[in-house]
């Protein structure tokens, strides 16, 4: 889609050349006697517009527009959450005409966090999925007008908003894709087309050099697919070499059958999903290459898939991490912890100012969230503070979950240092300790996806979450300035002394 942000007023909006004009009405009256103002003001009159987010009135050539058809949309208080909900029902309506170009525009003074939930709420409203399609729907919208009463100050919001959308998207495709378009090779594929884009560097690891580094627990998984493994090293510089980075940490598995613990065949199709959180480091690093942020970042995502033959992984199995930590696989479906483990570990060689890893983890996660908010464990309440804060201001939300010590108890074995696995209860927190055993050297947070990274029914696909809230974290970080990692404080501190 391309996308436009321009100066227009709501009186210049009416003589504006689209296909349908989308207008957002918040709280509050006016007196202006333009076409549009007039035509807010009867509908609110009548009754006809009710001053709630997300209410609708679509017009068919009203007088004194140039677009034959306008959709009234309130947005109520004029909240972001408020104006995303309604640029995505009314973008909604406005496809039943099959438009290509759509103006959307402000009848009242909008700011940054407004104009950037519009522009990403109208591209998740008019997203399709085509790549395994015969004759597949295209996007009927092309072109889509973001019209403001000044554009200049909004510019910078708008265009990574913009970079956002195209994060998202690229998400959003990889996590669509069914298994077999989507192979661990194919994924590394998709991250070495990434180093095009400026400041960003690709590396692709095989099971030789994975074996080598002794990560035993991700290669455990990969042994029982046809699939060979991949180990994928993103590097996106945007800062001098000496700023700390922040790595992002996304499970990639291409499809989970579960292993010898053998998933229900009811929506296992589903489990195509099941590398959303790597899907989503992807996505973010498209985006860093169109914004160009001042900060370090390094993307690991350990892919491959879980599969059964001959020679998988088996319960009672105690495989060896990159760590030495030994581990008993007491379920061969707690699979993600294992291959994230060792992708932790990896991570300590760049001195992290903050290690996030992103997977969809646990099914009881989508039981204590649903998927409305992603859930979110850290052992560093700095961290844990930016990243809801992130999630927020958004719209990709996340809730803290505990991590208290007593949770580790279900997790001792008498045949390794660790079980893979604790009994249900708890169980995403469970999860999120088995993979704290692994942070000890750099501030480090979870986020639990398995709710939120795709949606099922009618509407199955995938969410493209959390690029927004990582995209926002990390652009937190880049205005902060210089990033130090606790390691090199330390070091520093020392030669101080």
């Amino acid at each position: 889609m391309d996308f436009q942000l321009k100066t227009l007023s709501i009186a210049q909006a009416a003589t504006e050349k689209c296909d349908v004009l989308i207008v957002l009405v918040a709280s509050g009256s006016s007196t202006s006697k333009d076409a549009l103002s007039t035509l807010i003001a009867d509908a609110r009159k009548s009754a006809d517009l009710p001053d709630k987010a997300g209410k609708l009135l679509a017009l068919y050539r009203p007088a004194g527009v140039t677009a034959p058809r306008v959709v009234l949309a309130s947005v109520g208080d004029g909240k972001p959450s408020s104006v995303r909900s309604t640029v995505i029902a009314a973008v909604n309506a406005a496809k039943g005409s099959n438009p290509k170009r759509v103006a959307v525009v402000f009848a009242q003074a909008a700011d940054a966090a407004g104009v950037g939930g519009a522009v990403i709420a109208a591209a998740d409203a008019s997203y399709v999925y085509t790549t395994t399609k015969s004759k597949a729907e295209s996007r009927t919208i092309r072109h889509l007008s973001i019209g403001v009463a000044d554009a200049g100050p909004l510019r910078q919001a708008f265009d990574e908003a913009t970079a956002t959308v195209a994060g998202i998207e690229l998400a959003k495709e990889w996590g669509n894709r069914p298994g077999n378009y989507c192979t661990p090779t194919l994924l590394a594929d998709a991250a070495k087309n990434l180093a095009e884009l400026p400041n960003i560097k690709c590396e692709v690891l095989g099971p030789k050099e994975v074996a080598k580094l002794g990560m035993g627990a991700f290669s455990a998984v990969a042994q029982g697919s046809a699939e060979p493994l991949r180990f994928i090293v993103l590097r996106y510089h945007g800062a001098p070499k000496e700023q700390a980075p922040v790595v992002l940490v996304g499970k990639g598995i291409t499809f989970d059958t579960g292993g010898v613990s053998l998933k229900p065949a009811a929506e296992m199709d589903e489990m195509k999903f099941d590398m959303c959180g790597a899907a989503s480091v992807l996505g973010v690093f498209r985006a860093l290459g169109d914004i160009q942020p001042a900060i370090n970042v390094i993307g690991l995502v350990p892919s491959c898939e879980n599969m059964n033959d001959g020679h998988a992984v088996k319960p009672g199995d105690v495989v060896t991490s990159m760590s030495g930590q030994t581990i008993e696989v007491l379920n061969t479906d707690a699979e993600g912890r294992l291959i994230l483990c060792d992708a932790l570990t990896y991570a300590k060689r760049f001195a992290p100012a903050a290690v996030i890893d992103i997977a969809t983890l646990t099914g009881a996660c989508v039981v204590a969230l649903g998927g409305v908010r992603s859930g979110l464990f850290s052992s560093d309440d700095v961290l844990a503070g930016a990243l809801a804060a992130a999630g927020e201001e958004s719209q990709d939300r996340c809730w803290r979950l505990p991590l208290d010590d007593d949770y580790a108890e279900g997790l001792k074995s008498n045949f390794a240092d660790v079980a893979n696995i604790a009994g249900r209860a708890g169980g995403a927190i469970t999860a999120a300790k088995f993979l704290q055993r692994f942070t000890s050297d750099f501030p480090w947070a979870h986020l639990d996806i398995a709710g939120t990274a795709w949606k099922s029914g009618a509407a199955k696909g995938s969410t493209g979450r959390p690029v927004g809230l990582l995209l926002n974290y990390l652009l937190g970080q880049s205005r902060k300035g210089d990033i130090k990692s606790p390691a090199r404080k330390a070091r520093k501190a020392r030669s101080a002394a």
